[in-house]
């Protein structure tokens, strides 16, 4: 059985305004990543990683060219299509956690899960919390935690409504390297329970090594693919 293509993109372009003029962030870019893959996008800082991520997940428009997630083209569609699409198929972890302070841990990860209807939001919560070795912290509001556990709890709540797709922007990096670790494996462990196609940017060579491919990002095109 062929392995479908969770990702496509085709002449990739993205254009912002400057202060000087038009400033060109990425061009060119053409890639598709298979249903299942992990890969890391890596290159120096201003090579437009991250700004491609957020574009593969829908996160910001493209100026040109097209970014087709499961057969379902971007530029075709507005912001609540969009909204809809990155509901049903995609999951994001971010460098700086994004949690909701007013929460506890457990009410964090539930969210997305309740968002989809899952009956089931505070079993599915309860289980990635301990997955993930938190489940000593269900009650525990952001502020009360370490970093580590707080990207721990950022994790979980990316796997609450099993996302076909999960984006991940330098999930390593504002923590130690015992931390690290420590969230490198249950990343990866995650992923592979739940069969998610897996795309991050990373300084972090030990987790890029993990990954099935990588994507070299130079001055916003892409400049290698292995």
């Amino acid at each position: 059985m062929a392995v479908k293509t969770a990702i496509k993109v085709s002449n990739l372009a993205h254009t912002v305004n400057a202060n000087t003029g038009d400033l060109t962030i990425l061009n060119g870019i053409n890639m598709d990543i298979k249903e299942g893959e992990s890969v890391a996008i890596v290159g120096a800082s201003g090579s437009g990683k991250s700004t491609l991520l957020g574009l593969l997940a829908g996160l910001d428009v493209n100026t040109s060219g097209e970014i087709t997630l499961y057969d379902h083209a971007f530029s075709r569609l507005d912001e609540e299509e969009r909204a809809l699409i990155r509901g049903q198929y995609v999951g994001f972890i971010f460098q700086s956690f994004h949690l909701l302070p007013s929460l506890q841990a457990i009410e964090n990860v539930m969210l997305p899960a309740e968002l989809i209807g899952d009956k089931q939001a505070r079993k599915t919560a309860e289980s990635l919390l301990e997955q993930v070795g938190l489940s000593h912290r269900l009650t525990h509001y952001p502020n009360q935690l370490s970093g580590g556990e707080q990207q721990r709890v950022a994790i979980a709540r990316a796997f609450a409504s099993r996302p076909k797709i999960l984006f991940a922007d330098e999930p390593t990096g504002n923590l130690d390297e015992g931390n690290g670790k420590i969230i490198i494996e249950q990343l990866f462990e995650l992923n592979a329970s739940q069969g998610t196609t897996l795309v991050m940017v990373t300084h972090d060579n030990e987790l890029a090594k993990k990954c099935d491919r990588h994507l070299v990002m130079s001055a916003g095109q892409l400049a290698e693919q292995t």
